[in-house]
């Protein structure tokens, strides 16, 4: 009974705010809401191309209920429905579709966009335009108030429900290193004779599709491309496929042949005759390569021919360098002037500047139409020519010869085309197998007699080495007898010169004497005159007399004497005297004492 008496007044309190709702039309709608308002009856009718009322017609409303106290809504004129605030998450776009507005142009497929505050006035969206369908503006990341009877907003949380893969409703985003070719699938059609639209400026890369089409953008592949970044793309407007960056290595340029621009205008010159070269932004070859690097290049609009700027080597035989430019190449067969057929094998080096490399690939195409079309029937051509004016000997004795008339020819058959001849080398020449049996009889010979010709030099140099050597032991005797002689020569000098100074030592002393006694004589005779003077030449002759006896002790008288009368001596008186004589002589004999002196003894 208590319950009872509790839940009276509640319910009193409920049927009067009813009550009061009921005669005010109170409507209140919180801050996540958006109220959208049904009118149930009107006196005005909507036309029947219309869904949304602008003018109080029955049916849904365009204008919408904001958050707060709404009065004058009555429930049996109104239908208020509370619906939540539309989200777009961050990173995300959300798509849009109109329920209602006049209807879209047959040349196009997307609505026009018009200003609606994001598609949250609706009102503004109806009586400015607003095309019914599909539209080309997006809303990004946040909270929206849409009217969801007149806009259906996809995002990727609904996006499976309306046939629409999730991932197309995220942030577009181009990777690095990489370019984005864009195709638009809205606009006018591509001109006659074009591939893609040409370049639009002022759109914000595709994500103002509106400003694109005004701006003439036409439907399908576009010349411009996105670069590495995010951007907010309506899926329904454009697609996009990411290709790499065009690298240009190092020892390369790139020479662009666009096949989409502003109106070709040649810009090689009266010289150039063989082709035409454009700036960059237009059609055709451009005449400023692209150097090393990486470039943002849509290859959809484009082709890059690479051209080498190191020099390019090219063989004629069946090796094949790494860039494959001579894969085609074969060793070339010509034919002698002596009737003989054989191979040879050529390498031709070449030089392509950067700056001329425009020239080349505009006349030729490409560097393979230059090896294949040019350089091929250059080269083997000449020596096909050369060939018949020579034998096969000829022209392998005179290898070298042929070689640099070649480089020449060469040189001056591909300067036409603009590019540089290096050199041009005759590798391997295989002749004839009967020729090359002949050839090899004949070296062989020629071997055997240079063999021979070795032989005998080592023979005749052996015998000049024995002959030699016999010399050389003949020389050391002649040596040893030159030795000899010449000692001998010196030994008889030395006595000459030993006989010539005893001569010469005699003669000085013979001299010597000579004049001792020379000075002898002179004093002799000085004294014998001044003895004769002063005795008188008798009395001093026999003076002189006297003195020689004595010197010389001449005997005038025997000192015995032996007389047969028997007195005064006898024979033994006369022995015993000569035996007295002697002894007394031994006496008298000199000798020397122990310092060296002569020392006599008298009796």
């Amino acid at each position: 009974m208590e319950l009872v008496n509790l839940l009276i007044p509640l319910v009193v309190i409920v049927l009067v705010v009813l009550g009061v709702i009921a005669a005010t039309g109170l409507v209140i709608i919180n801050e996540r809401q958006v109220g959208v308002v049904v009118k149930r009856f009107s006196s005005k009718s909507l036309p029947p191309d219309r869904l949304v009322a602008l003018n109080g017609e029955a049916g849904y409303q365009a204008d919408t209920l904001a958050p707060g106290f709404h009065l004058g809504y009555f429930p049996w004129v109104y239908n208020i429905r509370k619906v939540s605030v539309t989200v777009i998450p961050q990173g995300e776009i959300g798509v849009v579709v109109a329920a209602d507005g006049t209807s879209i142009p047959p040349e196009r497929i997307l609505a026009k966009v018009v200003d609606c505050d994001d598609f949250q006035d609706a009102r503004k969206f109806l009586m400015n335009g607003g095309e019914k369908g599909r539209q080309l503006g997006i809303i990004t990341g946040g909270a929206y108030r849409i009217n969801t009877a007149l806009f259906t907003i996809i995002t990727r949380a609904n996006a499976a429900q309306q046939g629409m893969n999730p991932d197309d409703l995220l942030i577009y985003r181009v990777e690095s290193d990489k370019v984005g070719i864009v195709v638009t699938l809205d606009g006018a059609p591509i001109d006659d004779g074009e591939i893609a639209g040409l370049y639009i400026p002022s759109h914000d890369n595709f994500q103002n599709a509106q400003a694109f089409l005004e701006a003439g953008g036409r439907r399908g592949l576009q010349e411009q491309v996105l670069l590495s970044g995010s951007w907010n793309l309506n899926p329904w407007f454009v697609g996009v496929e990411q290709v790499p960056m065009t690298e240009i290595p190092i020892g390369y340029v790139g020479v662009v042949i666009s096949f989409v621009g502003k109106a070709h205008i040649d810009v090689s010159g009266v010289e150039f005759k063989h082709g035409d070269l454009v700036n960059v932004g237009h059609k055709g070859v451009w005449v400023t390569p692209l150097y090393p690097g990486k470039h943002p290049l849509n290859t959809r609009v484009m082709r890059v021919e690479l051209v080498p700027t190191t020099n390019i080597v090219l063989n004629w035989s069946p090796r094949t360098e790494d860039h494959s430019y001579d894969r085609s190449l074969n060793s070339i067969t010509v034919n002698s002037k002596d009737g003989f057929t054989f191979d040879l094998d050529v390498s031709q080096i070449i030089h392509v500047s950067a700056l001329e490399a425009p020239k080349v690939i505009s006349r030729i195409g490409s560097v393979q139409n230059m090896v294949d079309h040019v350089l091929q029937p250059i080269v083997s051509n000449y020596f096909r020519n050369a060939a018949q004016g020579f034998t096969v000997l000829d022209f392998l004795i005179a290898r070298s010869e042929r070689q640099e008339e070649a480089t020449v020819h060469v040189s001056k058959a591909i300067n036409a085309y603009d590019v540089e001849a290096i050199d041009t080398l005759i590798g391997k020449i295989v002749p004839p197998p009967t020729l090359m049996q002949t050839l090899t009889d004949r070296k062989i010979a020629e071997e055997q007699n240079k063999t021979y010709q070795v032989q005998e030099e080592a023979q005749a140099q052996r015998q000049q080495l024995v002959r030699a050597t016999a010399l050389a032991e003949i020389q050391q005797e002649m040596v040893k007898s030159e030795q000899g002689v010449s000692i001998s020569e010196l030994q008889a000098r030395a006595q000459i010169k030993t006989a010539e100074g005893e001569a010469e030592s005699i003669r000085l002393k013979a001299q010597g004497e000579a004049e001792a006694v020379r000075a002898i004589g002179e004093a002799k005779a000085s004294a014998y005159r001044a003895g004769a003077e002063a005795m008188g030449q008798q009395g001093f002759t026999a003076v002189q007399l006297m003195q020689i006896v004595g010197d010389q002790k001449v005997r005038i008288i025997p000192d015995i004497a032996v007389n047969g009368s028997g007195q005064g001596g006898g024979v033994v008186e006369a022995l015993l005297g000569v035996m007295l004589r002697g002894e007394l002589q031994k006496m008298a004999a000199p000798t020397t004492n122990g310092n060296g002196a002569v020392h006599v003894e008298k009796p």
